[in-house]
C-alpha cells in the first residue's frame, strides 16, 4: 500500500494536520493501523521500551533534524512544528531526538518551544561533537570534541531546549584528535552537576564503544539502520546486546525510500543530500525499488502502510531497539506511531526475512566525504 494512499481514508483533514487536536479526549475516525489503536481502545498508543540499564522512553520516538529544513529545502511553519510534536506526545511519544548540528541550534530551538508544557514527561536527547562556533553558529571544519568545548556546547544546549539536563547525550561522531577517556570523562563531570542524565555515542569504531563503556556505561548507540541499510547486524548490534546498551537507529525509514514516495523519476532539490547518494542514483533506485515492492506486499497482508511494517521489523529485531523516524508532515508521524501496533509472527518474520535476503541494494548509504566520519576509533590516551 502506499504511503499516501492509505492516508486518504483518514480524511483530507490529516493533510495539514490542522483538526488534529492535541486533546487525546477528542475523537477522530481515522484507521487503527495509523494510531496504533488495538480493537478501537483509548489512551497510550506507544508502548515503552529501555534503553541502557535504566532509561525508559517510548518505543518509537520522534526525530526532529527536519524541523528547521527539509530535505527538499522548505523552511516548516514553525507553529505546525510545534504541533506535531505536542500530538505526538499525547499520542504516547516520549522520546525527542535533535542535535546541535540540525540547523545549526534551530531544532534544539524548536524542540524546546515544544516540548516546554511537558518538559518533565519526555526525554530529550541530542548530540555534540562537530566543530560549530557556538556564538555564530559557523561550521568550522572537521570536528571538536575537546572537553571544554563540549562543557561550552552542553550551556548553550540547555538553554536552546529550555531546560536544566538532556535525559540523552551522544557524541554525534568519534573525534579522531580526542582520547574518548577525555570525552567520557566530562560527560562525567556534567552527570555529577546534574546537567546530563545519560549518554551515547553515534556511528562510533566497536573498540571505542568498549573503552567508553568501561568508564561509564552507555546508553544507547545511534547508528544508521534500517531495512535500507542494516549493516549494524554483525557487529555493533551484537556488542550492544553484550554490554547492555540500547541500540536507536537514526533514518529507519531510509530517507523516505521505505515509505514509497521515492521511484526511478524521482529528482532531488540542489542541497538535498540523497542528491548524491549512490543508491538513489536512478540505476539503482530502480534496482532497490524490490524492497519496496516487498514491503507493499507484506503491507498488503497486515493492513499496514511500508513504513509501518518497516518500523515493525525494526523494533522485531531486538526488545531495546527504538526507532526515532522524523517527519514536518503531521499525517506521516500519526502513521509512523501506529507501527506499534503492527505485530507479524515469528513465522511471518522468518518468511519475510527470507525474501529479504534475496533482494540485493545497489549504492553506498552516504557519500564518502560523510562516511569518513563514521566507524571511526578515538586515539589511546597518552
Amino acid at each position: 500500500m502506499q504511503r499516501r494512499s492509505i492516508l486518504k481514508t483518514a480524511g483530507l483533514a490529516l493533510a495539514g494536520g490542522a483538526l488534529i487536536p492535541c486533546n487525546t479526549s477528542a475523537q477522530t475516525i481515522i484507521p487503527n493501523t495509523i494510531f496504533g489503536k488495538k480493537n478501537g481502545q483509548q489512551g497510550t498508543l506507544v508502548s515503552k521500551r529501555k534503553l541502557g540499564r535504566s532509561l525508559e522512553v517510548s518505543s518509537i520516538g520522534l526525530g526532529v533534524q527536519n524541523m528547521s529544513r527539509t530535505y527538499q529545502t522548505l523552511i516548516p511553519l514553525r507553529s505546525e512544528m510545534h504541533n506535531i510534536i505536542r500530538t505526538a506526545f499525547d499520542h504516547g511519544v516520549t522520546f525527542f531526538d535533535a542535535a546541535e548540528a540540525y540547523g545549526p541550534f534551530e531544532v534544539e530551538k524548536i524542540l524546546g518551544e515544544g516540548i516546554a508544557p511537558f518538559r518533565d514527561k519526555v526525554v530529550i536527547a541530542t548530540k555534540f561533537g562537530w566543530n560549530i562556533d557556538q556564538e555564530t553558529g559557523q561550521r568550522l571544519p572537521g570536528l571538536n570534541s575537546k572537553p571544554q568545548h563540549i562543557k561550552l556546547v552542553v550551556e548553550g544546549m540547555l538553554r536552546r531546549l529550555r531546560t536544566d539536563r538532556i535525559d540523552l547525550l551522544y557524541q554525534h561522531r568519534v573525534d579522531p584528535e580526542v582520547p574518548i577517556e577525555d570525552v567520557v570523562g566530562t560527560i562525567k563531570e556534567l552527570m555529577k552537576e546534574g546537567k546530563v542524565l545519560h549518554y551515547g555515542l553515534s556511528e562510533p569504531g566497536l573498540q571505542t564503544i568498549r573503552r567508553a563503556h568501561a568508564i561509564h556505561p552507555i546508553t544507547a548507540i545511534q547508528n544508521e539502520h534500517s531495512l535500507l541499510y542494516h549493516g549494524s547486524d554483525k557487529d555493533v548490534i551484537p556488542l550492544c546486546e553484550e554490554l547492555g546498551i540500547g541500540f536507536v537507529p537514526w533514518s529507519p525509514l531510509g530517507v523516505g525510500f521505505l515509505t514509497g514516495a521515492i521511484d526511478a523519476q524521482t529528482r532531488y532539490a540542489q542541497g538535498d543530500i540523497r542528491g548524491i547518494e549512490s543508491r538513489f542514483s536512478p540505476e539503482n533506485t530502480s534496482n532497490n525499488l524490490a524492497l519496496v515492492t516487498l514491503l507493499k506486499k507484506w503491507g498488503i497482508q497486515k493492513q499496514a502502510t511500508t513504513a509501518q511494517i518497516s518500523l515493525a521489523w525494526l523494533s522485531a529485531q531486538k526488545p531495546w531497539i527504538v526507532p526515532i523516524p522524523g517527519t514536518t508532515q503531521m499525517a506521516h508521524m500519526l502513521e509512523n506511531i501506529g507501527a506499534d501496533a503492527i505485530k507479524l509472527t515469528e513465522a511471518e518474520w522468518q518468511q519475510f526475512n527470507s525474501e529479504l535476503e534475496t533482494i540485493q541494494i545497489l549504492g553506498e548509504r552516504l557519500p564518502e566525504f560523510v562516511l569518513q566520519f563514521s566507524k571511526v576509533e578515538a586515539p589511546l590516551k597518552q
